[in-house]
């Protein structure tokens, strides 16, 4: 089973830049090249630049500019919407379902420490959450909800709109609590209309769209209260300062154009890719189980349980054959030190099922072919 050009299926952790993406940010950033605070002709070039960016994004986001804040990446980006709506955690409550991203959930437990009252809300076995269970955990203090969009380690598709109307309803001319979203996992393929949505607070991020890394953005809603957790120079309407890095924005924004004009035929694409490896896997392996709604997923998300192996051990043996995967989160690996995933928890997976659980994300570069491949190795390992 030898093949020289390897198999990238861990998408939903990075994805490689695209080409043209990276042509637009090494251009911007030859000529481009003052501080989009300064006064002099550098400086409004610039300015300009940035200004053009944040508006195509908006525009995407059906927002307007002023309520896209650049950050440095979807971490920081949660990290300024929790930490930001919850200035003052004693006496606050907070709202969070228990799939979240680390970023969001070490945040919450952040908090609670601080003083605030915490309900975690579990998803159902499939791994989605219910907008009755937020309406049950609603109090008068609730200041903040937060129910990421689609889950990063087994692509279930929550119903934000459902949610988002439980919490208007629920809130009524008052301005708490906030809904924020964490819609990293879900920009390449799902409907990023705010206005449709819902939200008050949407994190997304350029790693997950072919973009560069290190650059990402938090929409505020116009009269979304947000504490400063950044301190300097005012940049970005005094919400995040620090210098913009123009060359990544313009990247980010380049990313956001591509991604949204390939979307619909790339998501057709892909879910047509999934279901036959998802089928092929179920079909060929005995035992082999689908973690996640089979229906509500992400076009290229397969999460699946092999119970009778390591879900780590699988990675690794597949990486020696040439194909990148993982057990899920990129981010909660370098910190779990051997524990079992806390989405896979989530759901009351047995450990056999949430210790075998691997993670395959399918990409723009991926083909039939390649995943005929991965079926073959699956079932050489699989025999070992």
């Amino acid at each position: 089973m030898k093949r020289k050009k390897r198999i990238y299926l861990d998408n939903a952790a990075t994805t490689p830049i695209d080409s043209r993406v990276l042509s637009v940010m090494e251009k911007t950033a030859r000529e481009i090249y003052g501080n989009p605070s300064s006064l002099h002709k550098e400086g409004i070039l610039a300015r300009n630049v940035l200004t053009d960016s944040r508006k195509n994004i908006a525009d995407i986001l059906h927002a307007n500019p002023d309520e896209v804040v650049f950050t440095s990446g979807g971490t920081e980006a949660n990290n300024l919407a929790l930490f930001g709506s919850v200035s003052k955690p004693v006496g606050s409550h907070i709202v969070v379902s228990t799939i979240e991203h680390p970023s969001v959930l070490e945040c919450v437990k952040e908090l609670e420490y601080r003083g605030a009252e915490v309900s975690y809300i579990a998803p159902d076995e499939k791994g989605i959450t219910s907008p009755r269970a937020v309406k049950d955990a609603l109090q008068k203090n609730t200041v903040l909800v937060s129910v990421m969009y689609a889950n990063n380690e087994i692509g279930t598709i929550q119903p934000l709109s459902e949610i988002a109307k439980t919490i208007r309803v629920f809130r009524g001319d008052k301005i708490f609590p906030v809904f924020h979203t964490d819609a990293c996992q879900a920009t390449n393929y799902l409907e990023m209309n705010v206005l449709r949505l819902g939200v008050d607070l949407m994190t997304f991020n350029s790693s997950k769209i072919y973009g560069p890394k290190g650059i990402g953005a938090l929409y505020v809603k116009r009269g979304t209260k947000l504490s400063e957790q950044v301190f300097g120079g005012g940049q970005e309407r005094g919400i995040r300062s620090g210098t913009e890095n123009v060359a990544m924005v313009k990247g980010f924004s380049e990313a956001m154009r591509s991604t949204l004009k390939m979307k619909e035929k790339e998501t057709i694409r892909l879910a047509k890719l999934r279901d036959y490896f998802i089928s092929s896997v179920l079909k060929t392996i005995p035992g082999s189980i689908l973690n996640g709604d089979s229906v509500k997923r992400l076009p290229n998300n397969a999460n699946i349980s092999f119970p009778e192996k390591d879900g780590e051990e699988m990675v690794i043996a597949l990486d020696a054959r040439g194909i990148a995967v993982s057990t899920g989160s990129a981010c909660a690996n370098i910190a779990r030190d051997g524990k079992v995933s806390h989405v896979m928890n989530a759901l009351g997976a047995l450990k056999p099922r949430a210790v075998g659980a691997v993670r395959f994300t399918l990409g723009r570069e991926t083909k039939k072919e390649d995943l005929d491949y991965v079926l073959n190795a699956l079932r050489d390992i699989m025999k070992r």
